[in-house]
């Protein structure tokens, strides 16, 4: 059977950061790939398609988080038959998303030269090295928060058993959380203590491990070793994923390989929850969301 016309070849190749915020934290992934190539038909990107009788968008994604998940770090790359603007791009596809799927950052891959030969960019998931969570734990003081920290941080390892697509398996998540902290919820402290209603934030720094060491692990490992049980689910963001800097425990942008310049073609935070959380605070990563974005006790 003879085959079609060949695909348009890639011209240029996009990498974007975007949100996954409010009620789309609900949103598998597999819907939000569809609300993604459906925006970028309305916006008219022109896309690259691969060959065969069922081509398909060359939009790929890297390190996504997981259904139930709030992100301002979400990270997928696009390829074009035809070279465009980044900052457009950032317009047009944000536009054509649902309110909740918001467009951070575009910027083109980087495509260097070793005298005569193109050098190639490696694997963009090998830069997602470690991921910065939030945690918002609804129904709890932040002295039980901050002594069951010190109870994790002071044990040498804690197993934890979680089924996953090779059957039940025991794992370490204490090797794989490099910083680990708790915070009071201070925009609403004197509200939630006039409510008896206490509220406890965790930051923490967590390496991509395999098997992948996820948020609620490390609340299964607060369980074990300092009976910690929020009454009601948590609530989890993930602020930044990226390179883990070894100096400062903190993570590096991703995208800044890519980068021409310094610029950014970035979206500001949204500030209806302005004002910062107290108390001692991690390292700030690079490309980060500012913490009072999501998560804040109210």
């Amino acid at each position: 059977m003879p085959e079609g016309p060949a695909p348009a070849p890639v011209t240029q190749r996009l990498r974007v950061r975007y949100a996954k915020r409010g009620r789309l934290r609900f949103t598998s992934h597999r819907d939000i790939s569809r609300a993604v190539e459906r925006a970028v038909r309305r916006a008219g990107i022109p896309v690259a398609f691969s060959a065969g009788f069922t081509p398909h968008p060359k939009i790929s994604y890297a390190g996504a988080a997981a259904t139930g998940v709030a992100s301002e770090a979400e990270y997928l790359e696009i390829g074009l038959i035809e070279a465009r603007d980044p900052a457009r791009v950032r317009s047009d596809l944000d536009a054509a998303l649902p309110a909740g799927l918001d467009i951070v950052d575009v910027v083109p891959v980087r495509q260097g030269r070793e005298g005569d030969a193109p050098v190639k960019p490696g694997a963009f998931a090998d830069r997602l090295e470690a991921s910065e969570w939030r945690i918002r734990l609804d129904g709890v003081a932040e002295r039980d928060a901050a002594a069951a920290v010190a109870a994790f941080l002071g044990a040498g390892a804690i197993e934890v058993e979680r089924l996953t697509k090779k059957g039940r398996r025991r794992f370490d998540v204490r090797a794989a959380v490099s910083a680990l902290q708790a915070e009071p919820g201070e925009l609403d402290r004197r509200a939630a203590e006039a409510a008896d209603a206490p509220c406890a934030i965790l930051r923490m720094v967590v390496r991509h491990t395999t098997p992948a060491v996820r948020p609620d692990d490390i609340l299964t490992g607060l369980r074990q070793v300092a009976d910690l049980a929020p009454p009601s689910p948590p609530l989890v963001t993930r602020l930044a994923q990226g390179p883990l800097d070894a100096d400062t425990g903190g993570l590096t942008d991703p995208l800044d390989p890519d980068r021409a310049h310094p610029g950014r073609v970035t979206e500001q935070p949204p500030g209806d929850d302005a004002g910062a959380a107290g108390g001692p605070v991690l390292p700030q990563s690079s490309g980060a969301a500012s913490a009072d974005v999501v998560s804040a006790c109210s």
